[in-house]
């Protein structure tokens, strides 16, 4: 039923859904299950330990015999200059003290880079099928040892030069991540929360400036949505915030019940979670920081000074989802699975006949 084949093919999956990788959200079990059902589970392997990692590919073989992703960030060492720490943490300090907190720390903890040699030793070890890479691409050699080692190499851009970075970096597809997409930002440098392009107008845009399969994400919930990536362009979809109310799904009880109220209007993007743009609910301390914003901590360092909020008090809290969160479905993966590819067809074969699409 898919007009373009192009991403199945590349992929050897039967859907060309991919389910996104949300590092603490998608589970083996989500992603197993995706797989299974002819789409691409993921698993966000960012911040896993080496043993972590390799028992995570372990269950997956485990779960399923068919294609799946592991994604993982690049981006360099973080190096916090002592003026914007101190900036931060004064800014800071009247929260903590609020919630009786002990003072924020200036011992920020030594991270990254996010992708180095020994994730891809270990990635050469495991083999699995397709990777990813949000924040950017690794350079061209370790680029390529992962593709003659026949993995699949899956980038993530949010605009035009970033896309034809990845073509000439040797992704084998581009996702075109558009500004209504839950979680982080793919962009390949830190940028303002207001810098975005909608899933719209870039999808189109990056189809004609890459040769590449182009893989739609952000905003999409339903088969009109996936029906719509197809009629821009796109060779397949990515959903993330769709796949946070399936049971297998690792969404703590919060999130998924700010899911089942949610509206269009719940989330801003604002990087004073992570010191990177991500797309979450807006809380009272996000509006409060982006009133009066500076430099911050690099990423990931400013989740050491901002978690002990985000834990204290749902005000502070980090919820990471899209503005399409109100058509989230909660149903097993599998059968949300099969549910997209049923109204996608649905809403093909309507456009096909000159019938109504189906709401």
């Amino acid at each position: 039923m898919w007009p373009n084949r192009r991403l199945c093919d590349l992929l050897k999956i039967e859907h060309p859904i991919i389910q996104a990788p949300m590092a603490g959200s998608a589970t083996p079990e989500l992603a197993a299950a995706v797989s299974n059902a002819g789409g691409l589970g993921s698993l966000g392997c960012a911040s896993m330990l080496p043993d972590g990692l390799r028992n995570a590919a372990r269950q997956m073989r485990a779960l399923t015999v068919c294609p799946f992703n592991l994604n993982f960030f690049v981006f360099p060492r973080p190096d916090t200059g002592d003026a914007v720490l101190t900036r931060v943490i004064d800014r800071l300090r009247p929260y903590y003290e609020e919630l009786s907190l002990d003072q924020p720390s200036r011992r920020l903890p030594p991270v990254g880079p996010g992708f180095d040699e020994e994730k891809l030793e270990l990635l050469l070890e495991i083999r699995p099928p397709v990777v990813s890479f949000h924040f950017g691409i690794p350079d061209a050699a370790a680029v390529g040892r992962l593709k003659q080692a026949g993995i699949a190499i899956i980038g993530t851009a949010t605009n035009v030069a970033e896309a034809h970075k990845l073509a000439g970096g040797g992704a084998d597809a581009v996702i075109a991540q558009g500004w209504e997409a839950g979680g982080h930002r793919g962009s390949h440098a830190p940028n303002g929360p207001g810098d975005g392009v909608g899933t719209m107008a870039l999808v189109p845009q990056v189809v004609d400036a890459v040769e590449l399969p182009v893989i739609a994400a952000g905003g999409i919930a339903d088969g009109r949505g996936i029906a719509a990536a197809f009629a821009l362009g796109a060779s397949g979809v990515q959903i993330g915030t769709g796949f946070l109310s399936c049971d297998e799904a690792g969404t703590d009880a919060t999130r998924r019940a700010l899911i089942r109220t949610a509206t269009d209007m719940d989330t801003m993007v604002t990087d004073v979670f992570t010191g990177r743009a991500a797309r979450a609910r807006r809380t009272r301390y996000a509006l409060e920081m982006e009133e009066s914003r500076g430099p911050l901590p690099d990423f990931p360092q400013m989740v050491a000074l901002s978690a002990p909020l985000s834990n204290a008090k749902e005000d502070f809290a980090f919820h990471l989802y899209g503005q399409a969160a109100a058509l989230n479905r909660e149903l097993p993966a599998g059968q949300l699975v099969r549910t997209l590819v049923a109204e996608t067809s649905e809403v093909f074969d309507a456009l096909s006949t000159g019938k109504t699409t189906p709401a």
